[in-house]
């Protein structure tokens, strides 16, 4: 694969072509000295080889423009007398960027030529064009040993690979030379999997051989969007990921781009990769999250245990009070979640009942205080109604109720006037640690808020959308989402198309039962993924039964917008740190710690 006359840009070979198919430059340069500023060149060679052949040889000697030093002649045998007529660098570089064009650079101790030939095109005011470069003494140093070669130098490998010249310190011979080196070297990481460029750019990391062997099982994948599972010699599904190229993306796991060490572990188990390609991306993400809450995986680490997230509803009696529970049925009042731990259902729930005054105790109350009954220590200190023993009377108290469900319909300004008010005063008065624990319990509490305002906005009977598809020019993807589930997707060749295939989408789309609970016809997880591909820009929406996907406009998400504001104007960030952020939706392959690339 080749770029523009002037530029090769590496992150277009990510998943590169088969060795076979990699056009090399090999290049070598004598120069005055060993600095790239200080010295020049007087003598550059460059070979261009494609499968095995000889496509082009480039020789000159180089004027340096100064004298050459006598220990350089020595060891070059090149002399003054014999570049007086040679061209200048002004000349030869810009020549020698033509011939490698397009090409991968190959050198031996590659840093120091391609240093020259970078301090060159600086001097003479031209970019370099940064192509992907390949160096055989650190190829050499992955695959020859001590007992085969004294060390990694030319003239040792040369003589071990049997090259038919021998390296003398002049340009052309030594290019020669490394180009029988690079075959030898070549042959030898075959053997380790390395076949294909993106192989050969991380053959000299230090990846075991054992996991590089194993790349071949990424060469059947292919390149298209999809999901990939892990399987080992019994068929137990490994690890589940996502990837809007499966080959690519597979083929990362056997290179020093993969870090996580459970991920190596994984690797070495690892018997097969099945592929499950998408018509969409979006179909990849949510195929992914189905697939990891239903075999539990145990190198996938988070949303393994999707449908035991705790919530928040309202308590069905006369006064009734938030409780942390493990469903929501559709007529609960005052939902909120589902909450990632039980924990941050604990935080919200008292940042809850503190900021609408709502009751703590978990007894139920009748609506006529029983006679005798006194209040706890909360109603002592300011912090209940106590609606136990009257002090909150029903009309009073029902304010309370109202304002807590208002907020979670969709209403977060008393919320956040009341946070931001109690954290201006914590700060000011110095109590950075009771801050801090408000800041999180409110955090907590909008995070929940925002969840649950968010399924709500999804959760039509039926929802036909469709986008332009993002790597697919002219191309739309179409999407069909009932009761917020993932019912089909597909694309659209055209745009004229996308009528035609939304009603055949409709027509072989998966057919939803209505929920009876909140979030019931999908996990949590999956409709806010389908939410947020509604949000992006550039979808339309096509048809809707119901009520379409809208946000309210003061709702919790745009609160944790205005409290991150109101932090970072007001709270010590070194002594309260950043406000939390979100964990990402969908992380690539479901890690959180893999956000940023997916793949």
């Amino acid at each position: 694969m080749t770029a523009g006359p002037t530029s090769l840009q590496p992150s277009l070979l990510a998943d590169g072509p088969a060795l076979h198919e990699v056009e090399f430059v090999v290049v070598d340069l004598e120069t005055t000295g060993g600095s790239p500023h200080a010295d020049r060149m007087t003598e550059i060679g460059a070979v261009r080889v494609r499968g095995g052949e000889v496509v082009g040889e480039l020789g000159t000697l180089v004027n340096p423009g100064r004298a050459i030093p006598p220990g350089i002649t020595v060891l070059t045998g090149i002399t003054d007398a014999m570049v007086v007529a040679a061209p200048p660098e002004e000349e030869v570089v810009p020549t020698f960027l033509e011939f490698a064009r397009g090409a991968v650079i190959v050198a031996h101790n590659a840093r120091f030529d391609v240093g020259f030939l970078r301090a060159a095109c600086d001097r003479m005011g031209l970019t370099w064009p940064d192509p992907v470069v390949v160096d055989t003494v650190a190829l050499a140093r992955r695959v020859v040993s001590k007992d085969e070669a004294p060390n990694h130098k030319l003239g040792s490998l040369a003589r071990l690979f049997r090259a038919d010249v021998v390296p003398d310190h002049r340009a052309l011979t030594d290019a020669r030379a490394t180009v029988d080196v690079l075959h030898g070297l070549l042959g030898r990481l075959a053997s380790l999997g390395v076949t294909h460029l993106a192989d050969l750019r991380t053959a000299a990391d230090p990846v075991p051989d054992a996991v590089r062997r194993k790349s071949t099982l990424a060469d059947a994948l292919p390149s298209a969007p999809g999901v990939y599972q892990f399987l080992d010699a019994s068929g137990r599904i490994l690890y589940v990921g996502t990837a809007t190229n499966l080959r690519t993306r597979v083929r990362s796991y056997f290179t020093a781009a993969e870090k996580r060490r459970r991920m190596a572990e994984m690797v070495r188990i690892a018997d097969r990769v099945h592929p499950i390609v998408t018509a969409t991306a979006l179909e990849a993400s949510v195929r992914e999250l189905r697939l990891i809450a239903q075999h539990t995986p145990p190198y996938n680490a988070r949303s393994r245990s999707p449908a035991r997230e705790p919530w928040i509803r309202l308590t069905d009696e006369a006064f009734p009070r938030p409780s942390i529970v493990r469903t929501a049925p559709l007529d609960a009042r005052g939902v909120l979640g589902p909450f990632r731990s039980r924990a941050l259902a604990t935080a919200a729930l008292e940042a809850a009942t503190g900021a609408f005054g709502l009751r703590t105790c978990t007894d139920r109350l009748p609506a006529r205080p029983r006679p005798g009954a006194s209040a706890c220590v909360l109603a002592e200190l300011g912090r209940c109604a106590a609606p136990c023993v009257g002090a909150g009377e029903p009309p009073d108290y029902a304010e309370r109720v109202a304002a807590y469900e208002a907020f979670c319909a969709g209403d977060a300004t008393q919320v956040l006037e009341l946070v931001s008010s109690r954290l201006r005063r914590l700060t000011a008065e110095q109590r950075y640690e009771e801050a801090a624990l408000e800041r999180d319990r409110c955090h907590a509490l909008l995070r929940g808020a925002a969840r649950a305002q968010r399924l709500a906005s999804a959760a039509a009977p039926e929802l036909l959308a469709a986008r332009p598809a993002p790597t697919t020019p002219g191309a739309w993807e179409v999407v069909c989402v009932r009761h917020g589930r993932l019912a089909g997707s597909a694309v659209a060749p055209g745009v004229g198309d996308v009528l035609g295939t939304a009603h055949a989408l409709r027509l072989v789309a998966e057919d939803v039962p209505a929920p009876d609970r909140w979030a019931g016809a999908a996990l949590a997880e999956e409709t806010e993924i389908v939410s947020r591909w509604l949000d992006q820009p550039g979808v339309r929406m096509l048809d809707v039964t119901g009520t379409g996907p809208a946000l309210p406009r003061l709702g919790a998400e745009r609160a944790l917008v205005d409290l991150a504001a109101v932090l970072g104007v007001t709270v010590e960030s070194d002594v309260l740190g950043a406000p939390p952020h979100q964990a990402p939706e969908q992380a690539p392959d479901g890690e959180p710690e893999d956000a940023p690339g997916a793949a």
